[in-house]
């Protein structure tokens, strides 16, 4: 949306969260899923030698019938009649279809499984799970030979094809080796992406990069490293240095370490838009203040709901199950045939690409060749970042440079060699499940190219004088804003100086943006009830009601963390925020800081019950700004500040009790599961903040538009744009009736009935494409426009498409084998070549070769953002005369 300040990697895809994060973003489509003998207490017994795929994909086929209703052919959906191109079961976790089906209860005999937890052979474990995933297509009771011992399993067949019903209490995971790796690869990823969040694209690395690289160096530290006994300060026993192979508990934990730690604090917006934007600077302290309350404070709210959002059955956090089934993939036990084992790249026959290469060469070799291939777009040749071809032949022509132009306007020719532009905003197309991928192109060309091209070309809010698409702010004269003019020595608005000067004016495709982000948060309310209404409200009820399923029972041979412990986290990170807030002239009040938390607090229960339902969170962005801007207007850091507190928080709170979710399934102990998140989390504060102001004392030109390496700072450009808008000048002044932008309250209208039309038109048609369209898909998906460009989506989107629905229909086993590998070595080669270029080129001052395919692309009117159809001249003014 128009204020999402930045495209930060969500601390949630993961790639927990898939997509990303955490940017600031009203819908974070996630989808997060084959047990694994691993956590088994016995080694399995010899079993046929079918790959796990094969049997995942033999129990998916099973179970579709019951999980996804009736075959349907459309853009939106694979085919079946294929053998090679299933429909992953977990990978379309918000199909509004058949959902209360989804959630049927086995019929199941005692579970005897409770007191035994032995793992049954492969063999026998097919036969299991062929009868429970028949019981789902009859309402028969399960029947069971005399020599077969059924096992107790979750009543949500999701969970089912997902998670391990077994437990091996034994493997080590609060080990050296684990919290060596996880810190090593917080201090990698935490730095990387918050130097990168300041470049154009931003590029971010994920919890999945994380549990990609952990495999390796795990495995590599249990076969080389010596087992010494160490002592550790405060712990009493000696630990071991190499406690035998690296398991996947281990694994899990490191995991979960990224998950909360890999995504750029929200606070490094606010330094980044008071140090450069504003010229203010309250110094390290505050920042270290800022950044550690506004990240942690969600803790206390997290533990506070584990009883209604982590421990029931019903909370199922579908954001999760990708990444079980990702870990649990990796440690299946390998079996070969022939030659054709488990762990090579294929995945099944028929399928060429990478023959019978380990999946961890592919990774190497995909990341090595990202790496070396982006010195081309990215130094040597850069007119292959952005082939917008059209607008070298016309550079001066303003309406070509509008319709074509990739920086800002509207590139109709998406045409990019750069993986940067591919993923850098959006996250990578690799992950996301097409008909997300389908959702979020309808709603880009529909408003962001069809609709902003008609109100641009037709005058609408004085668009002539303006640029079609960016993030900056303009005054009557189609300058940028000069906020200086309207501030008062103690950073308020000075009303008197605001009448003199202009009132504020706003891209075509920022201001859509806006009117969008309202729709979003009113059709997500609307879709929500209509889809999903009844079977939100019977969890809620029987969350407190409802027994304890085999998870929950595993869990409960650990040690719980005390409540006390998140509570006294909570506590002291209030003590922070009022310091933070009070301590300094912020201009913000104290009961607007708690009024601020309690907006966190009160509405994380049922959007945490949402999400955990549906994988949709409503943020609160708008919200927050809203209430601020009205209640306290002419404040701009008291607007960023409140914003934060107000909305992360709950964020924050909810990804953490993803992660408690994820642990739970994991069957990590739950004081491991504190410990790591609360470490990782303080660790990588420290980071981001002296990683930030590394970057902002030390690179060249930073946060200019004209910076040699594209580190514009575009995040933190939309955040200040943002403050400017709802904190200084106000939504009272820009919204409200009467002014420039009032129509765009009518998007709260249309996000509220787009939904409904949908839903009435689906039920008329429900066998038509109509039922896979998502209203707050469509509103949203594109929310980081901008800073983004359409050249971002829809290359995203064109992509997309190739992998998520052509290869993964024609070469199913290729997808499942390689595809999320070859998305993360993709996204790990381009950081590290960024790098090499950042540290060995840019600090020494070497300049990428001064000719044509680099200099054509500077040389258009798109680039100096002046692709403007109309201009002002001297002395005079567009736009009304009074304000």
């Amino acid at each position: 949306m128009a204020d999402q300040s930045s495209s930060k990697p969500s601390a949630a895809v993961p790639e927990q969260r898939l997509l990303a994060d955490e940017q600031d973003s009203d819908h974070d489509i996630i989808p997060k899923a084959t047990p694994g003998p691993s956590q088994s207490r016995e080694p399995p017994e010899p079993s046929s030698p079918r790959s796990p795929v094969a049997r995942l994909k033999e129990s998916l086929n099973k179970a579709r019938p019951a999980l996804f209703g009736d075959h349907l052919t459309n853009p939106f959906e694979y085919d079946d009649d294929d053998d090679t191109s299933e429909n992953e079961l977990l990978l379309d976790p918000n199909l509004p279809a058949n959902y209360e089906d989804r959630h049927r209860p086995l019929p199941r005999h005692p579970p005897s499984s409770v007191r035994s937890h032995k793992r049954p052979s492969h063999d026998d474990g097919d036969a299991a799970d062929a009868l429970e995933l028949d019981s789902l297509n009859s309402q028969d009771p399960l029947e069971t030979s005399d020599h077969e011992e059924e096992v107790e399993n979750s009543p949500y067949p999701e969970v089912r094809a997902a998670v391990s019903p077994y437990d091996d209490p034994t493997l080590p995971c609060n080990t050296i080796r684990a919290w060596t790796i996880g810190l090593s690869l917080i201090f990698l990823g935490a730095s990387m992406n918050t130097l990168f969040s300041l470049r154009s694209p931003s590029i971010s690395l994920g919890a999945l990069i994380a549990q990609v690289i952990a495999w390796p160096l795990g495995h590599g530290w249990a076969r080389f490293v010596p087992d010494y006994h160490v002592k550790i300060p405060f712990v009493k026993q000696k630990l071991r240095l190499n406690p035998g192979g690296f398991n996947i508990k281990e694994h899990a934990i490191i995991v979960v370490m990224a998950s909360v730690s890999f995504g750029v604090a929200y606070a490094t917006d606010i330094i980044l838009a008071q140090k450069v934007f504003y010229k203010q600077d309250f110094g390290l302290m505050w920042q270290l203040l800022l950044t550690i309350s506004t990240q942690s404070l969600g803790y206390g709210i997290a533990g506070m709901m584990r009883r209604f959002l982590v421990y029931p059955a019903g909370m199922i956090w579908p954001g999760n199950l990708v990444s079980v089934t990702l870990m649990n993939a990796m440690y299946e036990e390998e079996e070969t045939k022939g030659g054709e084992g488990d762990g090579t790249v294929h995945g099944g026959k028929g399928v060429g690409v990478g023959g019978s290469m380990p999946r961890y060469r592919w990774f190497s070799v995909v990341t090595a060749v990202a790496c070396v291939y982006y010195f081309v777009p990215g130094f040597l040749a850069q007119f292959l970042s952005s082939f917008a071809f059209v607008t070298w032949a016309a550079p001066e022509n303003a309406v070509v440079n509008q319709l074509f132009g990739y920086s800002t306007g509207l590139s109709l020719l998406p045409i990019t060699f750069d993986w940067t532009q591919i993923s850098g905003f959006v996250g990578s197309p690799l992950i996301p499940p097409w008909h997300a991928i389908a959702n979020t192109m309808i709603g880009v060309l529909t408003f962001f190219v069809f609709l902003a091209a008609t109100l641009h070309y037709s005058g609408a809010w004085y668009s002539w004088y303006l640029p079609m698409s960016d993030s900056n702010t303009y005054d009557n004269t189609g300058k940028q804003y000069d906020v200086s003019r309207v501030l008062s020595p103690d950073y308020r608005l000075d009303e008197e100086a605001y009448k003199n000067y202009s009132p504020l004016f706003l891209s075509t495709t920022f201001a859509l943006s806006y009117g969008l982000s309202f729709a979003a948060i009113t059709s997500l309310i609307v879709y929500t009830y209509l889809h999903h209404g009844k079977t939100i409200w019977r969890q809620y009820k029987s969350s407190t009601t409802e027994k304890a399923d085999i998870h929950m029972k595993l869990m409960r041979r650990y040690k719980e963390a005390p409540t006390w412990w998140y509570m006294s986290l909570f506590g002291l990170m209030l003590g922070l925020g009022f310091l933070t807030v009070l301590a300094w002239p912020t201009n913000m009040t104290w009961w607007a800081f708690l009024l601020a938390v309690f907006i966190s607090f009160v509405f994380s229960l049922p959007i945490g019950i949402i999400q955990a339902v549906t994988n949709n969170q409503i943020g609160l962005n708008v919200l927050t700004e809203f209430v601020y801007g009205y209640i306290q207007p002419g404040r701009p850091l008291g607007l960023m500040i409140f914003k934060t507190f107000g909305y992360i928080t709950m964020s924050q709170a909810l990804t953490f009790v993803s992660d408690l979710k994820f642990g739970h399934y994991m069957k990590i102990p739950p004081r491991t599961m504190f410990m790591a998140q609360v470490v990782a989390t303080t660790f990588s504060c420290f980071i981001q903040v002296f990683t930030l102001n590394y970057a902002l004392n030390y690179i060249p030109g930073v946060c200019t538009p004209t910076q040699p390496e594209h580190f514009s700072c575009p995040g933190g450009k939309v955040f200040f744009s943002a403050s400017v808008i709802w904190g200084l000048i106000g939504p009272a002044r820009i919204f409200s009736p009467g002014q420039i932008y009032s129509s765009l309250f009518l998007f709260f209208i249309l996000g509220a009935v787009t939904p409904v039309v949908i839903y009435l038109l689906a039920r008329r048609r429900p066998k038509s494409w109509l039922r896979f369209l998502m209203a707050p898909l469509i509103f949203g998906g594109a929310g980081s426009i901008p800073p983004a460009t359409p050249l971002n989506y829809l290359s995203w989107g064109i992509v997309g498409f190739v992998f998520q629905y052509w290869i993964k229909k024609k070469h199913f086993g290729w997808w499942s084998r390689l595809n999320f590998l070859t998305s993360s070595g993709l996204d790990l080669g381009l950081a590290l070549a960024t790098l090499v270029i950042f540290f060995v080129f840019t600090l020494n001052e070497i300049d990428p070769p001064k000719w044509w395919g680099n200099e054509v692309v500077t040389g258009t009117v798109d680039y100096k953002g002046t692709a403007v159809q109309m201009r002002v001249g001297a002395g005079e003014s567009f736009g009304p005369t009074t304000w």
